[in-house]
């Protein structure tokens, strides 16, 4: 299936680029998401990881300190690899697509919950990867999005808008359909909402669902990057993890 795994490639790539991970440099060519991209289309690879660290500095509005309370290796589910992000591609801003703009390719972005709509006051991200088994690579991301005032509350009444109008979209060409959903998450945080996401192109599927927990001013975001169908179980299990590891490591967000 030549075209779903092209698809899967640039889904992973998109990762990169809205969680830009850190400099090649920094880290073997094997350890990268390129290399996921060739575990996935070809099989596992396996290569020699460099030590778990925080990168101290990063590009436009990276923060330490909120990197730091990501998920890390020990504190995410046993066999999850994490890399932190040095770049981030921003939000939507005050935009909000109204019942004039059209349900189109544009507005995947926003009803993924990829982009949310408002302006944190921080950001930090991380690429999520698990082996989950013979030719078969889980990748995903966590984004932890900080508010000064109520901004999560309304990204999340936003992003059930959204998918509220906008449940089905079709590419320009025709040939993939995406299909979304909202749904009650788990009970986490103060609010949680389950946002199912579904590309279909032919007789193949990919998920992107996401889980969106909200804890105070804060949004925990955990999100699957095109993945095969059934790989939205390692959601809850991940958004648990990610809430206790930013409320174990305090308040601060500079």
């Amino acid at each position: 299936m030549p075209r779903l795994v092209l698809w899967r490639l640039v889904a992973v790539g998109a990762v990169c680029l809205a969680a830009a991970c850190g400099p090649p440099s920094a880290r073997p060519e094997s350890d990268g998401i390129p290399s996921t991209a060739t575990a996935t289309a070809t099989g596992s690879a396996t290569a020699t990881k460099p030590a778990y660290a925080v990168p101290p500095t990063g590009g436009p509005g990276y923060s330490a300190a909120l990197s730091a309370r990501l998920l890390s290796p020990d504190s995410a589910p046993p066999g999850f690899d994490v890399e932190i992000a040095t770049t981030m591609s921003p939000d939507a801003g005050d935009h909000r697509p109204g019942v004039a703009d059209s349900c189109a390719g544009g507005m995947i972005p926003l009803l993924s919950a990829a982009r949310l709509t408002g302006t944190p006051s921080a950001m930090a991200a991380a690429v999520l990867s698990l082996d989950a088994g013979p030719d078969s690579l889980w990748v995903g991301s966590e984004v932890l999005r900080t508010y000064a005032d109520d901004g999560a509350r309304r990204a999340m009444t936003d992003l059930r808008t959204l998918v509220g109008r906008c449940p089905t979209v079709v590419s320009p060409g025709g040939e993939d359909t995406w299909r979304f959903a909202v749904t009650p998450g788990p009970r986490l945080g103060d609010e949680s909402v389950h946002v199912s996401c579904r590309m279909t192109s032919g007789p193949h599927t990919l998920g992107c669902d996401g889980l969106l927990v909200r804890v105070g001013t804060t949004l925990v975001v955990v999100k699957e990057e095109g993945n095969e169908p059934g790989g939205e179980r390692y959601l809850v299990p991940l958004a648990e993890a990610a809430v206790r590891r930013y409320q174990a490591t305090g308040s601060g967000t500079a």
